[in-house]
This record gives C-alpha cells, sequence and structure tokens, in this order.
C-alpha cells in the first residue's frame, strides 16, 4: 500500500482547507485510516480517524471543525478543515492500517496565518 497526501496550504484564521490521502495497491485490506499531525516541537497526535465501517473519531481540539470522510470507492480519504486557528498549523500525515501492518504517507503541510 502507498499513501499520497494531497492539498493544505495556506489558509486563514476562520477559514477552511482541506487534505486528501490517495491509496494504492492493496487497500481492500486497510481497516483504519487516520490523519495525524505534527506541530513544531510537539509530538505527532491523531486528529482524526476512519474505520473501514465508517466509524470515525476526533480529537477534542478538532471537534466540530474537522470532518474526515472516505469516497466511496474506498481509495480516497479526506480530511475536511473549517474554522482554522492558527493552532491548526502543523505537517499533516494520513496513516492507514491492515492487520499487520501499518503505513504513512508523506506529510503535507498545513499552515493558519491569524
Amino acid at each position: 500500500v502507498q499513501l499520497q497526501a494531497s492539498g493544505g496550504g495556506l489558509g486563514q484564521a476562520g477559514g477552511s482547507l482541506r487534505v486528501s490521502c490517495a491509496a494504492s495497491g492493496i487497500i481492500s485490506r486497510i481497516n483504519f485510516w487516520g490523519w495525524y499531525r505534527q506541530a513544531p516541537g510537539k509530538q505527532r497526535e491523531l486528529v482524526a480517524s476512519i474505520t473501514s465501517s465508517g466509524s470515525s473519531i476526533y480529537a477534542d481540539s478538532v471537534k466540530g471543525r474537522f470532518t474526515v470522510s472516505r469516497f466511496a470507492a474506498g481509495n480516497t480519504v479526506y480530511l475536511q478543515m473549517n474554522s482554522l486557528k492558527p493552532e491548526d498549523t502543523a505537517v499533516y500525515y494520513c496513516n492507514a492500517k491492515t492487520l499487520h501492518q501499518n503505513y504513512w504517507g508523506q506529510g503535507t503541510q498545513v499552515t493558519v496565518s491569524s
């Protein structure tokens, strides 16, 4: 499985951005998709996740602002980020897990200006 992240960039506080993660390979084995972020000097943290059955969870810091979704064909996962805050600035990484493997995409920078 290979993951390709895209989107992000520069946004303004209160605005919106979207990041996407496209998977290739044996994606049918993926049972967990996650978006993590890492800000300078901080540990990587889970922002949102969605399972193959469609269950999603969110970090408290993004609840009500971010939405994780999965394209019906199953090969692309999105993170819609609304009501952006400067503290959302970080490198965002997509992650996919199967029963035995853990895959990471390259990071994509999200910068929110005040």
